[in-house]
């Protein structure tokens, strides 16, 4: 599939900038622990999916619930009777975006299933929840855990984009300025893409850890006995 395109560049690069700060000669688990200590460090995002009436893409401010699947796979607390599990059962792709006040950021794309198990949903249920979800007095719906109401997005990750930078604001305030004197693209951030295949072999890596892990604490427990 061609893409858009408005120049010919010939030989050189149409995007100094990607080529200048791409930084993907890293380690698998070094990408994606520091995208996950990125989230964690914002805890809201704005999820994005596609309005079922009209084909639209909306946001909203969401926060972060829990974490799955070693870090990357996110859970948001809902009201299943939302616009958004509306959305979310019409077309499941989702986009989760976070961005901190000094212009790092993050895109997380995948797909969201709507879980509304009550074990899941009491695992992670906060109190703060009833203030949004409202008690209507029935004794069913009380913003409970057991409110048919709440439920879970689980945001399955399938890619990951984001920018993060060690330098000050006022270390990239100056390679901007020396951009914009000399033309160069400035080296301001560190980005960095995560593919699917790379997001599922983590993915698979955390999971054989995590057996391990169980494995090895069930063992030392029989230890005891």
């Amino acid at each position: 599939m061609s893409g858009f395109s408005n120049a010919d560049t010939g030989s050189k690069t149409a995007d100094p900038y990607k080529s200048k700060n791409l930084d993907n000669n890293v380690s698998l688990r070094e990408k994606v622990e520091d995208l996950v200590q990125f989230i964690d460090s914002c805890k809201f995002g704005m999820m994005t999916t596609r309005i079922a009436s009209s084909g639209l893409l909306v946001s909203r401010c969401m926060a972060l619930a829990a974490k799955e699947g070693g870090g990357v796979d996110l859970l948001f607390h809902t009201n299943t009777e939302s616009g958004k599990t509306d959305d979310l059962s019409s077309d499941p792709k989702i986009n989760i975006a976070f961005l901190n006040y000094t212009g790092e950021w993050a895109s997380v794309s995948g797909e969201a299933q709507i879980v509304t198990d009550r074990e899941a949903v009491r695992k992670y249920y906060s109190r703060e929840l009833k203030a949004w979800i409202g008690d209507l007095g029935d004794g069913k719906h009380d913003g409970g855990p057991e409110d048919p109401r709440i439920g879970i997005i689980k945001v399955n990750a399938k890619t990951a984009t984001y920018a993060v930078t060690e330098r000050t604001a006022v270390g990239r305030g100056v390679e901007i300025a020396k951009g914009a004197i000399t033309g160069n693209a400035p080296s301001v951030n560190k980005l960095r893409e995560l593919s699917t295949e790379e997001l599922q072999q983590y993915l698979q890596l955390a999971n054989r850890n995590r057996v391990a892990q169980d494995r090895e604490t069930n063992q030392q427990g029989l230890s005891k006995l």
